[in-house]
């Protein structure tokens, strides 16, 4: 049998090896980091959501810092970002919330992600 070893194709067993172990780094990566982007997510929200809201417009820092951790604990993040770590301003008429916390994720042994979290209702 005459077989062109330019036209054939596949991958070598060492190379399978590679590629499964690249996307298991990646899985485990993707499965601890994912978690905390979602809780940002809802961070965001939130603030956006509290910023927006005509009724807090006139309200004073601790009733805005209040509803903060009323909306935090329904979403189950005040374990994350506390209505006193809120830093509330205005520009103009407008209510400005902003915050800013540090995560560190374990991954394995002694090896952690740290991913610094920050955002603002006017961005």
């Amino acid at each position: 049998m005459n077989v062109n070893r330019s036209t054939q194709r596949g991958l070598t067993l060492t190379g399978l090896i590679f590629a499964g172990f690249f996307i298991a780094i990646v899985a485990v990566l993707g499965m601890k980091v994912v978690p905390h982007v979602v809780e940002y997510g809802k961070i965001m929200a939130n603030i956006k959501a509290i910023a927006g809201d005509a009724g807090l417009q006139g309200a004073s820092v601790a009733e805005v810092r209040r509803a903060f951790d009323r909306r935090a604990n329904i979403d189950q993040i005040d374990d994350v970002i506390k209505g006193s770590d809120v830093d509330v301003t205005k520009e103009g008429n407008t209510l400005v919330l902003s915050f800013a916390y540090a995560r560190q994720i374990p991954l394995f042994g002694p090896v952690s992600l740290l991913i610094d979290f920050e955002g603002a209702s006017n961005r």
